[in-house]
């Protein structure tokens, strides 16, 4: 029971220490949370009080079942990206239906999270490569903004169109913009980023939404065409039934799979940041699926739309001393309270305040230092970093999250079927060998030919391991004695590689060559002995080392050498 509702264990070790610092941090988090979602949910589409729903209770579910005590989950810039992506091509921004489907989409990624952490898949988001990851968030980072032109400049840019023709719209139509809005972004930001620099103890955005509603209700800015966010209701999120159907969840699954992983991926990799802080507590990956996919379930019949673990705010939560979830669940009831007794108070908001809180928060998202550094480091990364990039700008965010995808796929694919092989000889004083083309003055003899294979042997390299054993082979000439496979670095063969070996065998033993094996693993060994390529290379020929396979084949009389006490591996019980 503790291992699957985590709280339980909180409250039954709970330190009245803690307190002080659970209380703060909630505090602290609550506040920054008002204005962000409401923010967020400007994002996704929906009327600013869907961020307050989506605050409430997916927090109060999620401190139940996480077993991170200071990841602070809610509403998210890129979640609220995909979610407007995903649905703006299927309803009107903000109508009914788009609110409906915006909400059925948080069940589905919940029923997916539940689904991947009963079968034990989190392990798929490992398919989704850091690069491709920096180059889709740095281009939704100018979707982001880009979305939210309309509330700097002061006049309607429609939706649904590319990034490009946002922007082409926007200048088309630039003497329409309403200079009191604009500056009021333009203030705002500079404020945000002002406090953000002098690392100021009241979080900014809520400065600046405090500035935003004082200067609409002393100075009456909407009378200067300022558009504000009006009418907010208040009260708690009612109970509904999300709307779901064959024809919903075969329009929303794709969507769905993608946020489920991106969900999990950004929180897990925050909460195992913070973890390094605190070692009073375990990170429990699939316990974190079902944790995340619990509170999108619920959360999803009290009108939320999907959340995940911030950054940012898991950040200021453990900066501000959180200890347990506690702090979580004291964030929540401050949503709680505001959603009850203060939401009258945004109706003077600015909706250019919530657009530069907005741009502030997504500014980190644009990742040009990592795509600098990929470029110096790994040219191949770049590229795909800078196609995901171009491929989300140019054709929208599911697109573009599948480009990268499919290239990442494709560029493992690519380099397991070109692997790399290395030709091996002696550093002269020692026992060790080492790459012919990495070091200087070795012993490289003519009459032996030494390579190692640095991957699996399976059916998509087979025919390069051949060509390359061929080409190596014929190099060396007609003083070639013996080959040695050092095997060491093969982790696994399939079936067509173990075939490419006893092929391999009979083409060496037709050129009278002698065959080594050096250093291969236990689990490689037993799968050659079921397929009897042990017997067909002799048991005699497997050495735990290279070392070893040349000083028996430097012995001058082959039966000398079989009476010689050298370490065979068929000897040995288990390799590794």
């Amino acid at each position: 029971m503790l291992e699957r509702l985590p709280l339980l264990k909180t409250i039954s070790n709970y330190n009245k220490d803690h307190l002080r610092g659970d209380l703060s941090a909630g505090l602290t988090v609550g506040v920054m949370l008002i204005p962000q979602g409401m923010a967020y949910a400007m994002i996704a589409g929906l009327p600013p009080i869907y961020g307050l729903y989506a605050s409430t209770i997916p927090i109060i579910i999620y401190a139940l079942l996480g077993t991170s005590q200071q990841l602070a989950v809610g509403p998210a810039a890129m979640i609220a990206l995909l979610t407007a992506a995903g649905i703006g091509s299927l309803a009107p921004s903000g109508s009914e239906q788009y609110i409906s489907l915006a909400i059925s989409l948080a069940l589905i990624v919940g029923v997916l999270h539940i689904l991947l952490g009963l079968l034990k898949m989190g392990f798929l988001v490992n398919f989704i490569s850091r690069p491709v990851i920096c180059g889709f968030t740095s281009a939704a980072a100018i979707i982001i903004f880009l979305s939210q032109l309309k509330n700097f400049l002061g006049f309607h840019i429609p939706r649904g169109g590319h990034t490009f023709d946002t922007l082409l719209y926007a200048i088309k139509h630039c003497q329409d913009t309403n200079l009191a809005t604009l500056l009021i972004g333009v203030i705002a930001i500079a404020i945000l980023m002002m406090l953000k620099q002098i690392k100021s103890i009241i979080p900014g955005p809520i400065v600046i939404v405090v500035l935003g509603i004082i200067s609409v209700m002393i100075l009456g800015l909407q009378d200067y065409g300022v558009s504000i966010v009006g009418s907010v209701p208040e009260g708690l999120p009612g109970f509904i039934v999300p709307d779901l159907n064959l024809e919903i969840i075969t329009r929303l699954g794709p969507l769905a799979l993608i946020i489920a992983l991106i969900i999990f991926m950004q929180s897990i990799a925050v909460a195992k940041a913070i973890h390094l802080n605190h070692k009073d507590y375990k990170i429990l990956p699939n316990q974190e699926l079902m944790a995340l996919g619990a509170a999108n379930i619920v959360g999803s019949f009290f009108q939320s739309f999907p959340i995940t673990g911030g950054l940012a705010r898991t950040a200021v939560n453990d900066q501000a001393g959180a200890k347990s979830v506690l702090a979580s669940l004291i964030t929540a009831g401050l949503i709680i309270l505001t959603l009850l007794f203060l939401t009258p108070l945004f109706s003077n908001l600015p909706n250019a305040v919530l657009a530069a809180i907005i741009a502030v928060a997504v500014y980190s998202l644009f990742n040009y230092k990592e795509a600098i550094h990929l470029w110096h480091t790994h040219k191949s990364d770049f590229w795909m970093m800078a196609i995901t990039f171009g491929a989300t700008l140019a054709l929208g965010i599911e697109k573009g999250i599948f480009t990268g995808v499919i290239l990442s796929l494709g560029m493992m694919i690519y380099k397991t079927t070109k692997p790399h092989i290395a030709e091996l000889a002696k550093v002269p004083g020692s026992e060790a060998y080492r790459n012919v083309n990495r070091f200087d003055e070795l012993e490289n003899r003519s009459d032996l030919l030494i390579l190692r294979w640095d991957a699996q042997l399976y059916f998509a390299n087979v025919s390069f391991f051949k060509d390359e054993m061929a080409k190596r082979i014929e190099k060396k000439g007609d003083q070639l004695e013996a080959l040695i496979l050092d095997m060491e670095s093969i982790t696994d063969i399939d079936s067509s590689g173990l075939h490419t070996l006893i092929d391999f065998v009979d083409d060496i033993n037709e050129r009278g060559v002698a065959l080594y094996i050096a250093g291969v693993r236990g689990p490689v060994r037993d799968l050659m002995a079921k397929a009897a390529l042990t017997k067909k290379i002799g048991m005699s020929n497997f050495f735990l080392n290279v070392n070893n396979a040349v000083l028996y084949h430097d012995q001058p009389e082959r039966e000398e050498r079989k009476n010689m006490k050298y370490v065979h591996q068929t000897n040995v019980k288990s390799s590794y």
